[in-house]
């Protein structure tokens, strides 16, 4: 299974990126990443066993309960690897230092949970960003990322977490159909 646990933004965030970046799609050769499919990703699974299922499930579900709701907004930009050879171009999450502290954490909480569960955790160190598009060459985007950078959506608390699994190929023009598995809320004394 291609599994990622994730901090998805609410509707109207992500609506709102949508508006703001809609109007200056066409002037991109880029491949626009869809609102609903725009994710914070705190640990990518990428070949997840079926049978470590159902223990990810409940560590995500204590690394969820361990940490607090935190307010955000979508704000400011960057490109991955950067401005001048652009792969991927990235909008940002505006958070206070205790919102920073507990992304971080809810991230490690999230690597460790698939770690502990015998699953091979991919990526290297966490940047919290969500992906608008990404180019076929390495572009310079200066531009694009200056245009990012006065960008701020409406801020929403950060208080659910979601184990999504990625079913390469399945939506539309070939790109991945992300189907949500299960739900956690932050701070929930359940577990």
């Amino acid at each position: 299974m291609r599994l990622f646990a994730a901090l998805i933004p609410p509707e109207r965030a992500l609506e709102d990126l949508d508006d703001f970046l809609d109007v200056r799609r066409e002037a991109g050769s880029f491949r626009w990443t869809q609102a609903d499919q725009i994710h914070v990703t705190l640990a990518f699974l990428a070949d997840a066993p079926e049978r470590s299922l159902d223990e990810l499930v409940e560590r995500l579900g204590r690394a969820a309960a361990r940490r607090t709701a935190f307010p955000t907004a979508i704000a400011g930009g960057g490109a991955f690897p950067d401005a001048g050879r652009a792969k991927v171009l990235w909008a940002g999450l505006d958070l206070d230092d205790a919102g920073r502290t507990e992304l971080a954490r809810l991230a490690t909480g999230a690597r460790a949970a698939g770690t502990k569960s015998g699953i091979e955790v991919a990526g290297q160190r966490f940047k919290a960003h969500v992906t608008v598009a990404r180019l076929g060459r390495p572009q310079e985007v200066t531009k694009w990322v200056r245009l990012l950078d006065a960008y701020r959506g409406p801020t929403w608390t950060a208080d659910t977490i979601s184990l999504v699994q990625s079913h390469l190929g399945e939506g539309p023009r070939n790109r991945p159909r992300y189907e949500v598995l299960e739900e956690f809320a932050l701070g929930a004394a359940a577990y």
